[in-house]
């Protein structure tokens, strides 16, 4: 099964929910996800999301000086992004549970027809 397509349906969820354990900047968001096991997550992706869930009213930003160069803009999520990712989490368990059930329950034949 190709991963990407995978990431690409929780993409959103999976950004909501570490900017709600702490506020960061887009290469801090891309490092956190890749250290919580989405290896495949792309910087692109990321930042795309990042815009479209503020464009959407789901995260504010702010800007914070850098000592190595230019000012980073962070992001934290707001009472909108809160909801969405409640909202989120709840389909989210409610499918994996579907599909677990899926993949977990033997079929009848054993796989023959």
């Amino acid at each position: 099964m190709d991963s990407t397509q995978l990431l690409k349906g929780v993409l959103d969820v999976a950004v909501l929910a570490v900017i709600d354990r702490e506020d960061g900047y887009g290469y801090d968001i891309v490092r956190r996800l890749r250290a919580a096991g989405m290896d495949d997550v792309g910087d692109a992706s990321v930042y795309g999301t990042l815009r479209r869930l503020f464009a959407a009213g789901a995260l504010t930003s702010y800007a914070v000086a850098s000592d190595d160069g230019p000012h980073r803009k962070y992001y934290g999520i707001n009472k909108v992004g809160k909801q969405m990712l409640a909202d989120q989490r709840s389909t989210w368990r409610s499918f994996a549970a579907s599909m677990d059930s899926l993949l977990t329950t033997p079929s009848k034949t054993g796989g023959k027809r």
